[in-house]
């Protein structure tokens, strides 16, 4: 039997309120996403984009349509069930990096590892913040790490469980063009490592280029920009 995508998102669709009246945010969105594809969704801010990732996440209902996390309706599930799907399995990496601020870069890393009940948990977070060059700063908190050595811990607690599937939303967005460069160069070689499969979601056409599938978002619409995953 074929295993199920990670990801399979069909007609979704997601409509909020607003005072000048409804506002359709996502407009009849399909993807697919099979196992260690990196796919990008390129455009520009309010398009939808990060609507997007909460939605095939589970972290937000859709109005309609189904999205489906290996194999499971996430709509016969509950808040509950949805994280526990995700829990080990599913990882983000978010522009404003997220850190827990009471807790080292090491603690931030392992947190995650404890609540998947993974063995040796503070041993692999000192494993994966070396891989990211940070193995010297793993005492630090956030208030003393720059926003590059942050986005870093980010990465590297998201990819240290080795999640099946890693959704990113603006990783880039609130760093310089070096670190931004750096922390881009370390996602995709360590998606690729962990055979993680990558949605990406960036206003930054460079960035967006780098996957192995490109598809562009507008007015709440996805459009295929390349057909097929390019070859690695």
């Amino acid at each position: 039997m074929t295993a199920a995508p990670p990801l399979k998102l069909q007609g979704v669709t997601l409509t909020l309120p607003s005072t000048a009246g409804p506002v359709n945010i996502l407009r009849g969105v399909d993807l697919t996403v099979e196992p260690g594809q990196t796919v990008a969704v390129a455009g520009p801010s309010g398009s939808g984009k990060s609507s997007l990732i909460s939605v095939a996440a589970g972290l937000e209902r859709p109005t309609s349509g189904g999205v489906r996390l290996f194999g499971q309706d996430l709509g016969r599930l509950d808040e509950d069930g949805r994280a526990t799907l995700r829990r080990g399995r599913v990882s983000l990496v978010f522009q404003n990096f997220h850190l827990l601020p009471n807790m080292t870069a090491e603690e931030n890393v392992a947190t995650p590892l404890e609540l998947a009940r993974r063995g040796g948990a503070t041993e692999t977070a000192r494993d994966w913040l070396g891989r990211v060059g940070l193995a010297e700063r793993r005492t630090h908190y956030p208030h003393q790490l720059s926003g590059g050595e942050q986005q870093r811990v980010a990465l590297a607690r998201a990819l240290a469980v080795r999640p099946a599937l890693l959704f990113a939303d603006e990783p880039t967005g609130n760093l310089d063009a070096a670190n931004g460069a750096l922390v881009a160069r370390l996602m995709f070689e360590l998606v690729r490592e962990t055979g993680a499969a990558l949605v990406l979601v960036t206003h930054d056409p460079a960035l967006a280029a780098q996957a192995g599938r490109t598809l562009q978002m507008r007015d709440g619409r996805l459009g295929a920009q390349a057909l097929a995953e390019t070859p690695a």
